[in-house]
Order: C-alpha cells, then sequence, then structure tokens
C-alpha cells in the first residue's frame, strides 16, 4: 500500500477521499491548505474551502477517521499566482477561471512538491474525475462517473506528469454516494452544501477583489453599439464579461450583450445574440494529456465553460503552444481568459486558455 496525502478542503468530497484511501489500507495523512487571504473579514467564513471554519472541519474528520492532519500555509503563494492573477486578467478585460489557476499553480504543483519532499507517494483529491493508464503505459484523464459533476473541465490543465501521481477517489461514484458514505463513516461534514463561490470572493461580487489590486479596472467608462455609437456608460470593465445581459444599462428596446471588452479603451462593445456565435478561436498554454503533441489537424469535441455542452470541433496546432480551433456548430460567448478543454468520448485529450475569439463580425469597439 502506498502513502498518500489527501488535500482536505473540509467539505464532503475531499472526507470521502480521506476515508476510501484509509478504508483501502493505505497510510493516509490529510493536508489543508490555509489559502484564505488576510483581508477577508473572519464573519465571511462561510462553507468554502480556505477559511477558518473549513480548515476545523478537515480537522474533525481526519480525528473521526483516525489520521493525522497538518495545514500548510501557503497565502503568499496563492495570493500572487491565483489571486493577483485573477484582478490582472480581469482589469485586462478577460474573464479568468481562479480554480484552474488554483490547480494548475497550487494543488498540483506546490502541494503536489511539498507532500512528495514529505515521502509522500501519491495525491488524491476530492475532484469528481478519473485517472487511469491508456494502452500506451501512459497516464490518462477521463471524465467521473456522475457526468452532473464531472470536473474534468478545470483538470485539463494539469500536466500528465503531475497526473500520474494523482488519486481522485470520489469520480467512480455519484454524488448521492459520496454522502451516504460519509453517513456510514459518521462524518460531520456528510449533509454539507457544496460551496458555489469563489473562495476569496464570499460575498459573490469579484469586483470587490478587482478593486483592492487593479482599481483602474472599475472605473467608469463608454459603451458603444456595432456602429460605433455610445449607447450607456458602464461601471468599470471588471464588472463584465463576454456574453453578460443584465445590468449594462444601455439605450435601445431589444436585448443587447456584451460581446467585446477593450479594456485598453475602457469600453464596452454591445451587440446581439448572433454576435455573440463563435465561429473560431485560438487559444495558448496548451497542455496535451492524451497525446504527447498535436501534430496536425483532429476532431474532438471541446468545452468552453464547466457544465457547458460539449461542441463538435476541429484543433490544430498554431504554433508556440497554441492551439486553432474551428467549431462546426458554433457555441454561443466564448471568453478570452476561459478555459477550453478537448475531448475524445469520456477521454480528456488536453486542455488550453482561450486568446482571440472570432466571431462573424469584427470586435473593435471603436470607430
Amino acid at each position: 500500500m502506498a502513502r498518500v496525502a489527501v488535500a482536505m478542503s473540509g467539505g464532503v468530497d475531499s472526507s470521502v477521499a480521506a476515508a476510501l484511501m484509509a478504508e483501502a489500507g493505505h497510510d493516509v495523512v490529510g493536508f489543508t491548505m490555509n489559502l484564505w487571504p488576510d483581508w477577508v473579514p473572519p464573519a465571511d467564513d462561510g462553507p468554502g474551502c480556505c477559511g477558518l471554519g473549513a480548515i476545523d472541519d478537515a480537522r474533525a474528520v481526519a480525528r473521526t477517521l483516525g489520521i493525522p492532519h497538518y495545514v500548510l500555509n501557503l497565502r503568499e503563494a496563492f495570493e500572487r499566482a491565483v489571486i493577483r492573477e485573477f484582478a490582472d486578467e480581469y482589469a485586462r478585460g478577460r474573464t479568468p477561471n481562479p480554480c484552474i489557476a488554483c490547480n494548475r499553480a497550487i494543488k498540483f504543483a506546490l502541494l503536489l512538491d511539498k507532500i512528495r519532499a514529505l515521502g509522500m507517494e501519491r495525491l488524491a483529491t476530492g475532484h469528481y474525475a478519473r485517472v487511469e493508464t491508456g494502452p500506451d503505459g501512459a497516464v490518462r484523464l477521463l471524465r467521473a462517473a456522475d457526468r452532473r459533476k464531472d470536473q474534468s473541465y478545470v483538470l485539463a490543465g494539469v500536466a500528465r506528469e503531475q497526473l500520474a501521481r494523482v488519486v481522485f477517489p470520489v469520480g467512480a461514484y455519484t454524488k448521492p454516494e459520496i454522502r451516504a458514505i460519509a453517513r456510514r463513516h459518521e462524518l460531520r461534514v456528510a449533509e454539507k452544501p457544496d460551496s458555489q463561490e469563489i473562495c476569496f470572493v464570499p460575498r459573490g461580487d469579484h469586483s470587490d477583489v478587482v478593486a483592492r489590486y487593479a482599481p483602474h479596472a472599475v472605473r467608469p467608462g463608454p459603451i458603444y453599439d456595432g456602429d460605433g455609437r455610445q449607447v450607456g456608460e458602464h461601471r468599470g470593465v471588471a464588472r463584465y464579461t463576454v456574453g453578460q445581459r443584465r445590468g449594462l444599462g444601455a439605450a435601445g428596446g431589444r436585448p443587447r450583450y456584451v460581446v467585446a471588452i477593450d479594456a485598453e479603451r475602457n469600453a464596452l462593445r454591445v451587440g446581439d445574440a448572433d454576435a455573440l456565435r463563435c465561429q473560431e478561436l485560438v487559444a495558448t498554454d496548451a497542455n496535451w494529456i492524451a497525446i504527447a503533441a498535436l501534430r496536425g489537424e483532429r476532431a474532438v469535441t471541446a468545452r468552453i465553460r464547466h457544465g457547458g455542452a460539449d461542441v463538435p470541433a476541429v484543433i490544430a496546432p498554431a504554433g508556440g503552444g497554441r492551439v486553432r480551433v474551428r467549431f462546426l456548430d458554433p457555441p454561443r460567448a466564448a471568453v478570452p481568459g476561459q478555459a477550453i478543454a478537448f475531448y475524445d468520448g469520456d477521454v480528456v485529450v488536453g486542455g488550453a486558455v482561450i486568446d482571440e475569439v472570432r466571431t462573424g463580425e469584427s470586435h473593435a469597439v471603436d470607430r
């Protein structure tokens, strides 16, 4: 049996991951990452994965399971690699996914390095996904058995060599089954609700975080229509994302959506729903899991947001770690800064970060 570190967030999924590893006879040690920023008031500590309450829950679960538990202070690294990057991306007119940044920079990089230095052979987490060895002997990332809870999208940026040292114990179960296992082990988090918020945005308004690190991104500015006419004023580019309809305050009777954000000019462009259909995009930082490299065109299905539908696409290398994606059924509102994951059935081929989006019309916001 292996020495297994479990990343325990204080939620039911990671708690059951620890229970399943211990039940299988592994030498299990629980680790909780203390990521909670100093500037978040303790009163805001809710059901998330970074606060003091989460640490208390994880410690109580470890005590129930009879396994050691330690807290790692990774606040500085998390602030630098995740929170500041989050604010900078919004200030650039992009829409980041901080969970993906955390997976790449913290959970499956810094944490993995730390537990390996302590002599741990594997890292288990509560993610709903599966890892297995393919016919070629290389590791493969697959969707979870519970497709409604599947988190393979947010894991598509994790390197293949990192996945080779990772275990996802809950990926073979449905959420009701996980709660049943938690009740069987008498874990106090068995009925704990899932966190629905970004851990460092407990009140749900990400612009508060952006204002702290990039105040220029919350300055008012103009809103233009497709003909270059000013039709309103926005409250700061960081408060908006491509595809947004509510809260625009733009003149005109028909529905309008944000179709482009020009952070350099501090301006938004709005248009109708058809202007959001993405025909093609270019993504950067490509990470290949099921293949060693993309050497030519390949048919895949692609997902451009967590919880979104897969759409058929053809991908091709674009040089410099970039990949060109041509959609056969153009999806709505592909957003720069968000991740895109590529699939072959249940197998994750790889992932990248959306950089340039081409729709049926130009996205310039000036005349």
